[in-house]
């Protein structure tokens, strides 16, 4: 990528920041689906709305009219989302217009996929952090312009964190741990202790992906809200492969609509829609394993076996560690990156949904009042410790929560079709801690965690009579899934606390892997005008959070797209 192309980037860039105006939440070009035509033409058609797709769409509206897609509604429809103190709320709510769509994988583990304009970034826990520069290398991604396009999304969504109380005794814990060096405040990841990004700003409020349509041409970009898209149509006459050239999709209210590419060989339908959902349109499509399609009687337009192949979720293992004394309400904000490839992150003082509340409520009072615990907890403890535990129910919690989550991971599973419609969930099966390596990092990134908690720094923070090894009871016996539990008590090995309290951070991927499903373009292999930019691409969780590469690979997609397109034109 040469001298031409950072001229017709830096000229792109002065442009839309000079004559593009519309700030968030005064869009005028997003609108309900109900609003759209049957059937309209565009140069580009995004199917998803999230940590990509909004980025992506803002880039491309620089030099062509987009469409953008989203099934789900607007995060500014509802200020409680945009709130640090909603975060559980907001990301376990279960109505049918909540931003969060839950599913149970076939593992046994909750979970949740996005269903709202930003995408993941508008219910997640809000931590900012670049991929490793080994991760840039090793994917192909051109260095200078990857850069360049963090910068350009961290100028709308980055902040740095306060680092209050909990968290600063956590970043000193990870420093007696061993967890060395300190990297102070930083966007990179490098090996050590660091604080770094949030999307959350110094008053609390969150800046998601939809945030950066602050960019977009506001006469060129169209973004239509609760529109389900639900089929990928195919020209299969006169030309070589199968062409994408229309998506049919329908609004809240059921009407059927069509969207179509203007005629040029430039203009190409994009899938944004996520780990789940790009895969699983696909399929509906009739792009994937031939033999899957046919039994659903979808017909089958090309016979691409790796589509829904290679799902992997990063296995999350925590303890819950209520705390003598006030903690702040605060999400991830510092993380101890570790050689032996285990995140170690933490987060306090969250409110919770009551069915959560109420549960962890029951089985703490449970647990705490156990007399064959070999520690005994005083009852001045026990009183404490319930009285902090029941005001989950009225407030936030006294309480902080340290987590590790892996690299990777290793182990891989997939995802099938359950229904022909694309706004139900499919079935998906991530096999956590198939491959042992896996396992041997969840088990030293809990030894991490427990140094931690034996650290000076949390020692402030802890009931004196709660010991380790009552906190690892208490995470066994709190309800995290649906898997089998194994024995309570010093017996269990933290290989068996790994498998059996496993959860997800909500960084899966893959499905549509690149030199699997896409080629270095991120083209469909097989088809024509289609291609898929967003997380389902990955075969590895980029750093320790996943949603600042989403954005940056949305904008460097795009300019990579916008530069093909003009020098085709040309």
């Amino acid at each position: 990528m040469g001298l031409q192309f950072w001229r017709f980037a830096a000229i792109i860039f002065l442009f839309h920041g000079f004559c593009f105006a519309e700030k968030a939440p005064y869009y005028t070009f997003v609108k309900d689906a109900t609003s759209a035509p049957l059937i309209s033409y565009y140069d580009y058609i995004i199917v998803g709305g999230g940590t990509s797709g909004c980025p992506l769409a803002a880039t491309l509206s620089q030099n062509a009219t987009v469409l953008l897609l989203e099934k789900g509604g607007s995060p500014y429809e509802n200020p409680n989302i945009t709130d640090t103190g909603n975060f559980a709320t907001t990301l376990l709510d279960p109505s049918p217009t909540s931003p969060s769509q839950q599913f149970i994988s076939e593992d046994g583990v909750y979970n949740a996929r996005a269903r709202v304009l930003g995408g993941g970034s508008v219910i997640n826990a809000g931590f900012y952090t670049r991929a490793s520069l080994r991760y840039v290398r090793e994917v192909g991604w051109t260095e200078s312009l990857v850069n360049s396009s963090y910068e350009w999304v961290e100028k709308k969504v980055a902040h740095k964190p306060p680092m209050l109380q909990w968290q600063s005794a956590v970043r000193d814990g990870l420093l007696e741990a061993g967890v060395l060096p300190y990297n102070g405040f930083t966007f990179d990841h490098i090996y050590g202790t660091k604080v770094s990004g949030t999307i959350f700003d110094e008053d609390g409020h969150r800046h998601s992906a939809a945030d950066l349509l602050e960019y977009a041409d506001p006469e060129k970009l169209t973004v239509y809200l609760r529109a389900v898209v639900q089929r990928i149509k195919f020209t299969e006459t006169g030309t070589a492969k199968p062409t994408a050239h229309c998506v049919t999709f329908y609004d809240h209210v059921g009407a059927r609509h069509r969207a179509c590419l203007n005629n040029g060989g430039k203009n190409e339908i994009i899938l944004s829609a996520g780990a789940i959902g790009s895969p699983q349109l696909l399929m509906l499509s009739g792009v994937g394993p031939a033999n899957e399609l046919l039994k659903r009687g979808i017909r089958v337009v090309v016979d691409q076996p790796n589509v829904g192949q290679g799902m992997s979720d990063n296995p999350m293992n925590a303890l819950f560690v209520p705390s003598a004394r006030p903690v702040e309400v605060s999400l991830i904000q510092v993380v101890g990156i570790t050689r032996f490839d285990s995140y170690i992150e933490t987060a306090s003082g969250l409110s919770l949904a009551p069915s959560w509340a109420q549960g962890l409520t029951r089985d703490y009072t449970s647990f705490l009042n156990k007399t064959d615990i070999p520690s005994l907890v005083t009852p001045e403890t026990v009183a404490e410790a319930v009285e902090t535990v029941n005001s989950y129910l009225n407030g936030t919690i006294r309480a902080g929560v340290i987590l590790e989550k892996i690299m990777g991971p290793r182990s891989t599973g997939h995802l099938r079709l359950r229904t022909l419609d694309a706004d139900d969930n499919p079935s998906v099966t991530f096999n956590y801690f198939q491959e042992p390596e896996d396992l041997v990092r969840c088990v030293q990134g809990m030894r991490t965690i427990i140094d931690v908690l034996n650290s000076r720094a949390l020692s402030k923070f802890r009931y004196p009579d709660v010991s380790v090894q009552e906190l690892i009871d208490l995470m066994v016996n709190i309800p995290t899934n649906l898997r089998p539990r194994h024995v309570v008590g010093a017996s269990i090995s933290l290989e068996q606390f790994c498998r059996d309290t496993v959860m997800t951070i909500w960084h899966y991927h893959g499905g549509c892997q690149v030199d699997r499903v896409v080629d270095r373009d991120y083209k469909v292999i097989g088809v024509d005008g289609l291609r898929v930019i967003d997380g389902s691409t990955f075969y590895n969780s980029p750093g320790t959070n996943p949603q600042a590469t989403c954005m940056m690979l949305g904008r460097y997609m795009g300019l990579r797209i916008l530069h093909d397109r003009d020098r085709i034109s040309f």
